[in-house]
């Protein structure tokens, strides 16, 4: 005969579980963003070395949508600089988020363990909040 499944248990373990799943989805999407950044950061990297090497006269142009702009050196430079900086802040953004979420997937996985140990020991989850 098959037991009776605990209707509240069910549903609160379903909750976590798309929670879970959901913060899971959150995580790769911001672990992709980063990449993202770091192979921007690593190009902006590779321009301002390659730029420092040139001479003061040297004619430079930045590219603008889909043209290209007559620029002087020291604002190339400078746009770099603040393109660097702008990357920067907006990584060590996505890492707090990410650090975040990975704190609010531990707890949900340890609330459904939690659950699951009240289910063996045979204490429904309504009893355990009132002790």
């Amino acid at each position: 005969m098959a037991k009776p499944v605990d209707l509240e248990l069910k549903k609160a373990f379903t909750e976590l579980h798309l929670k879970m799943v959901e913060t899971s989805g959150k995580i790769q999407i911001i672990d992709s963003q980063i990449d993202v950044l770091k192979r921007i950061m690593q190009h902006v990297d590779i321009t301002q070395r390659e730029i420092s090497s040139f001479p003061p006269a040297t004619k430079t142009y930045e590219s603008v949508g889909r043209m290209f702009l007559l620029t002087n050196l020291d604002d190339v430079k400078n746009n770099l600089k603040t393109r660097e900086s702008q990357l920067t802040a907006r990584t060590t953004e996505l890492e707090n988020n990410k650090q975040y979420l990975e704190k609010n997937l531990k707890e949900s996985e340890d609330n459904i363990r939690e659950m699951v140990e009240q289910r063996k020991a045979g204490i429904k989850p309504s009893e355990a909040k009132s002790n």
